[in-house]
C-alpha cells in the first residue's frame, strides 16, 4: 500500500534507547502536561459556570461529564489497543504497520462516535434520571449534555490521534493541540455563557456550545499540522484506504480494546454509582463534590500520563525484543508516580480552602464539607498510582482481563460492601472510608497479577532465548 521503504535506523520517537527513566519522564511530562491543560479547562470552565451560574450549574455539569466519561470509555479502550499496536509496530521499525494499525482505530472510532452521539442526544433525559440528579439541576444538565454530545465525533478522532501519535513515541504534536483547545474552551465559556455584542446569552448551554467550536477547531488544527509537517502517521494515497478497518487489526483493536474499554467502564460505572449515592445526600454534599472531582483530577493526571507512558514504551520494547528492561520501567514509573503524587498530596491539604473556594465561592457552606471530605479520601491516590502503572505495562502484553477482575472486585464489591457496612454507623463518611480500602486491595491485586500472571512466564523464557 506504500512505497515508502522501512527505516534501518533509529525512528524520531524510539522509546527503546537511552537511560530508562529519563525517557519515561521526557516522554511523559509533554502527556502530564496536557492532561494537567485539560483538567485546567475543566476546572476553569466549572469556575466559569459556578461563579456565573451557581452551585445548581455547576452541580449539572458534575452530572453530565460522568455520563460522557461513561459513554467514551470504549472509544478509549480501542485507543489504549491502538496505542500499543503502533507502538510495537514502531519498536520492530515498520512504519506502514504503525499506519495501519491507526488507520483502522480512527475508522472504527468515527462510526462510534457519530452512533454514541446521535443515542446520547435522545437518550439524554433518562441518563440523567438514572443519575437521580437533584431537580434543581435536571434542567441545566439537560441542556448542557445534549450540546456536549455534538462535540463527541471531533473529541473522538483528536484522542484517537493523539493516542497513536503517542504510540510512535510523539507526546509534542498532541500537547500542541491539547492547548490550542483548552485555550480556545476556556475563552470562548463566558462569551458564550453571559453573551456580548452579537453573541447572545445562552447560560449553561452556551458553556457546551464553547467546548463544540473548540473540540473542531482543534482536530481541524491537528489533522493541518501532521501533513504540513509531513509526520510519519500520516495517511496518503492509497493509504487513505486504511481508514476502512481492516480485518487483522479490527481483531486485535475489537479482542483487546472491548476489555480495555469495559475497564473504563467499570471506572466510570464506579463514579455514576457514587455520583448517585453522594446526590442522595442533597444539594450541598453533591456541589461540594463536584467542586472535589475538579481538585482530585489534578492528582490523578500523574498517574495516567506515566501509565499511558509506560504502555507505550513497554510496547515498543516488545517490538523491538529488548523485554529484559520492562521490569526497570514499570519500576522507574511507579517511582515517579508516587514521588509526584505525594507532592500534589501535600499542596491540595495546604491550600485546599482557597481552592475549593474558586468552584463554590468564599462563604459557601458547601466549602468545609468539601474540606472534610478531602481528608477523609485524597489517600487513594496514592495506591491509585502503582495500579495505574502496572496497568500500563500490562496493557502493553495484551493483558486485559485481569485488569477488569481487578476493577470489578474492588471498585464494587469491596467499595460498595464497605460502604453499606459502615453507613449505619458513619453516615455519609462510610463512602470516604470505602474509597481508600478499595484503592489499597486494587494495588494489592493488581501486584499479584503482575508478578504471578502467566504473561510473566512467557516473557521470562523469551528473554532466556534471547540471552541463550
Amino acid at each position: 500500500m506504500s512505497d515508502a521503504p522501512l527505516p534501518t535506523g533509529p525512528l524520531r520517537g524510539d522509546l527503546t534507547e537511552g537511560p530508562l527513566t529519563r525517557t519515561l519522564i521526557v516522554f511523559a511530562v509533554p502527556q502530564m502536561i496536557g492532561n494537567v491543560m485539560q483538567s485546567l479547562n475543566g476546572s476553569i470552565n466549572a469556575v466559569w459556570v459556578g461563579r456565573l451560574l451557581g452551585n445548581g450549574a455547576l452541580a449539572a455539569t458534575a452530572n453530565a461529564n460522568i455520563i460522557m466519561f461513561l459513554l467514551f470509555a470504549l472509544v478509549f479502550g480501542f485507543g489504549m489497543a491502538a496505542t500499543v499496536k503502533v507502538g510495537q509496530a514502531w519498536g520492530r521499525k515498520d512504519v506502514v504497520a504503525a499506519r495501519r494499525s491507526l488507520g483502522t482505530a480512527i475508522g472504527l472510532t468515527f462510526m462510534l462516535a457519530l452512533a454514541t452521539s446521535l443515542g446520547g442526544w435522545i437518550f439524554a433525559p433518562q441518563m440523567l434520571h438514572w443519575l437521580a440528579t437533584p431537580g434543581e439541576s435536571y434542567g441545566e444538565a439537560l441542556v448542557y449534555l445534549r450540546v456536549v454530545f455534538i462535540a463527541n465525533p471531533a473529541a473522538t478522532v483528536t484522542t484517537m490521534l493523539a493516542m497513536g501519535m503517542r504510540g510512535s513515541g510523539d507526546a509534542g504534536t498532541p500537547l500542541r493541540f491539547m492547548i490550542l483547545t483548552s485555550v480556545l474552551d476556556v475563552i470562548l465559556n463566558p462569551l458564550f455563557i453571559m453573551g456580548w455584542g452579537p453573541v447572545p446569552r445562552m447560560g449553561i448551554g452556551g458553556s457546551a456550545f464553547a467546548t463544540v467550536i473548540a473540540s473542531f477547531l482543534g482536530l481541524f488544527g491537528m489533522i493541518a499540522w501532521i501533513y504540513a509537517k509531513d509526520l510519519p502517521l500520516r495517511l496518503r494515497g492509497k493509504e487513505l484506504a486504511f481508514l476502512k478497518p481492516h480485518r487483522s487489526e479490527l481483531r486485535y483493536i475489537l479482542g483487546k480494546g472491548l476489555p480495555m474499554g469495559a475497564q473504563m467502564l467499570v471506572i466510570s460505572g464506579a463514579g455514576v454509582i457514587m455520583i448517585g449515592l453522594v446526590n442522595r445526600e442533597g444539594l450541598e454534599m453533591a456541589s461540594a463534590y463536584g467542586a472535589l472531582l475538579q481538585v482530585w483530577n489534578y492528582i490523578g493526571m500523574p498517574a495516567m500520563a506515566i501509565g499511558a507512558a509506560v504502555s507505550a514504551m513497554v510496547a515498543q520494547h516488545i517490538g523491538a525484543g529488548r523485554e529484559d528492561r520492562v521490569d526497570a520501567i514499570s519500576r522507574a514509573g511507579s517511582t515517579a508516580n508516587l514521588a509526584i503524587t505525594a507532592v500534589l498530596l501535600a499542596a491540595m491539604l495546604l491550600f485546599d480552602r482557597p481552592l475549593l473556594a474558586l468552584f463554590l465561592g468564599d462563604a459557601s457552606p458547601a466549602v468545609p464539607l468539601a474540606q472534610h471530605i478531602q481528608s477523609l479520601a485524597i489517600w487513594t491516590y496514592l495506591p491509585f498510582g502503582v495500579t495505574i502503572v502496572l496497568f500500563g505495562t500490562l496493557r502493553a502484553y495484551g493483558v486485559v482481563y485481569s485488569q477488569l477482575l481487578v476493577l470489578f472486585t474492588s471498585m464494587y464489591l469491596i467499595r460498595y460492601g464497605i460502604y453499606w457496612l459502615l453507613y449505619p454507623s458513619l453516615g455519609a463518611d462510610a463512602l470516604w472510608y470505602s474509597l481508600m480500602v478499595s484503592s489499597v486491595m486494587s494495588m494489592v491485586l493488581t501486584l499479584a497479577a503482575y508478578f504471578k500472571g502467566g504473561w510473566r512466564r512467557q516473557m521470562q523464557r523469551r528473554i532466556a532465548a534471547a540471552a541463550g
